[in-house]
């Protein structure tokens, strides 16, 4: 097996990880602080639209979308370290426009949606030009199984009416985001699989409410995690994603490369909080000698270094089954690393805030939010241990 990367990969990791380096680690602070000084706080501070135009210049740009020649062209497998180099800041997913809930959404129009659709949304998403949400989730239904949503989508002659309540709309709340996609049962007495449909619902349609933002443990996200009220929002009948029933399936298309780009990205925060870990245990003294000469805090340095470097094989592994052999071929594999990357990030995170100290648990360094993130995207996308039985399910179905 034959681990070097692509020629591509090779430039790209050199472009990138220089921009990382001169623009975007520099600007996570002015970040920050332009969102504070904004009136409203997510709107897109200035510096973020100066890196998006550093990282056109410098072609880094889409780099996630292997569809129709539509991004950058690179493979799964070819995007997967580079999705790990900006997985190392918060802010280095959307300086490269690679960032959820855009990548998924932009993924099914790219693969579900019409020609006029692409050309309405997709375009506009893929130029940045536009933000879009992702209407699943339910605060009323466990929606890690879908078929629980209560979301009704019912046909009237040219239009389609929506009615339902959803949260952590992630996205919604940012002033570009003019596109939600819309989950909901279009035929409730229908096969249990295809009672589901999406549905294209521009923000700005009568009938919608934000009713709050949504904190994920204190933090609140920039793009804004919605909690969204729908009323009798109409909407043309051309906005219908796919043909009515194809929801769960279009949803299952969506949330496999989006858990895929999930994994690469923790493996970053993971290799941020080792960096930061190694660093804080040789500057910092403690009875008589540097925390780094602790036994307890090399046994954490050492177990960080195999489980990162177990989880990014896997990853890759991944990755290269979904190229060669397709995502259904691949579907055990990209549950594990939802479940794998995801506990080991947090694990790697939580051991960088014990040895930071109070300055772990503080907003002074980046591992409290790390903690915070990799702590909610066990639930994000499918909690553990749906996928874990997915996993269990296609084992134990060898033997029978």
């Amino acid at each position: 097996m034959d681990f070097s990367y692509s020629p591509r990969t090779e430039e790209l990791t050199g472009t990138l990880e220089a921009f990382m380096n001169d623009h975007v680690y520099p600007a996570e602070k002015v970040y920050d602080e332009q969102i504070a000084a904004n009136d409203n706080p997510h709107e897109q501070p200035q510096i973020m639209r100066d890196l998006q135009a550093r990282a056109r210049e410098l072609g880094l740009w889409n780099l996630f979308m292997t569809h129709d020649g539509l991004g950058a062209g690179l493979t799964n497998l070819e995007y997967a370290p580079l999705a790990e180099i900006v997985g190392r800041s918060i802010i280095g997913n959307e300086a490269v426009n690679c960032s959820a809930p855009d990548t998924g959404n932009m993924e099914i129009l790219a693969m579900y949606g019409t020609e006029e659709q692409k050309n309405q949304w997709l375009k506009p998403l893929l130029d940045c030009s536009i933000r879009s949400a992702f209407a699943m989730t339910e605060p009323d239904v466990a929606s890690s199984d879908a078929t629980n949503i209560t979301s009704t989508i019912r046909r009237d002659g040219d239009e389609y009416v929506i009615n339902g309540r959803k949260w952590y709309t992630s996205g919604v709340l940012d002033p570009d985001c003019k596109l939600m996609i819309f989950m909901g049962k279009s035929d409730p007495d229908g096969p249990t699989y295809r009672q589901q449909s999406m549905i294209l619902v521009p923000t700005d349609a009568p009938g919608i409410e934000v009713l709050r933002d949504l904190p994920m443990f204190g933090f609140q996200d920039r793009l804004g995690h919605g909690e969204v009220q729908f009323t009798d929002v109409r909407v043309p009948a051309s906005n219908m994603l796919g043909a009515e029933g194809d929801g769960f399936a279009i949803a299952q298309g969506r949330l496999g490369p989006g858990r895929m780009h999930y994994a690469m990205r923790a493996i970053g925060m993971a290799e941020r909080a080792l960096e930061m870990m190694c660093r804080r245990s040789t500057e910092r003294h403690a009875f008589g000698g540097p925390l780094s000469n602790r036994g307890v805090v090399r046994e954490w340095i050492a177990r960080s270094r195999v489980e990162i470097d177990q989880i990014r094989l896997l990853v890759l592994k991944s990755a290269w089954l979904m190229d060669t052999r397709g995502n259904a071929s691949a579907r055990s594999e990209v549950a594990a690393i939802k479940v794998a990357a995801m506990e080991v990030a947090h694990n790697v995170v939580d051991r960088a805030v014990q040895v930071h100290g109070a300055a772990g648990v503080s907003n002074d360094t980046i591992l409290a939010r790390l903690y915070a993130i990799t702590r909610a995207l066990q639930i994000a996308d499918g909690p553990n241990e749906v996928h874990l039985r997915t996993i269990a399910r296609l084992e134990v179905k060898k033997y029978t």
